[in-house]
């Protein structure tokens, strides 16, 4: 099995709920389709979906909630295949 990481395309704050009375879009070890929203990042009020680039089984989230984010910062890895 090969291993994906899921990069941040913007620098901002990541979240891995919509709103904080929310559960999590994702948790480590649950499966993902591509295209599903896995956080948003929030830069200047403005939030952007994150979304999987692989499907698979996420091992494990590689960020924080609410942390700082870089671009290209790997999010998440994903178990492929």
């Amino acid at each position: 099995m090969a291993e994906h990481r899921v990069l941040s395309p913007l620098p901002g704050i990541f979240y891995r709920r919509p709103a904080p009375d929310k559960p999590p879009y994702k948790e480590d070890g649950d499966r993902v389709a591509e295209g599903d929203v896995v956080g948003l990042i929030e830069v200047m009020k403005q939030f952007t979906e994150l979304h999987a680039d692989a499907g698979g089984k996420i091992v494990r989230f590689l960020i924080d909630n609410e942390a700082p984010i870089e671009p290209e910062q790997p999010v998440l890895l994903i178990e492929t295949g």
